[in-house]
């Protein structure tokens, strides 16, 4: 599973980096979390505000920091209906 976080660099940006890295930690997933702030990647990703969540390059959340459980809870989420989608 390949994990994004998207942002400028500023404060609330690398709070959710800081959020996710514990949940994936706490989840015990084998998952690459990587931050991007690279803003021409960040447009081309199609996310409208930031700080934003991608998970296998599909956006699952933008303009606000995720508090550690309600990433697990989104990256749950999206395990699910990703395993009914096959």
């Amino acid at each position: 599973m390949e994990i994004k976080v998207l942002g400028s660099g500023c404060v609330n940006c690398k709070k959710l980096h800081e959020n996710v890295v514990r949940a994936v930690s706490e989840m015990g997933l084998d998952a690459q979390v990587l931050y991007v702030t690279d803003m021409k990647s960040i447009a081309q990703s199609g996310l409208l505000r930031t700080p934003g969540l991608i998970v296998d390059n599909v956006i699952i959340s933008y303009g606000r920091v995720l508090t550690t459980e309600e990433t697990k809870r989104l990256i749950e989420n999206f395990q699910r209906l990703k395993v009914k989608k096959i």
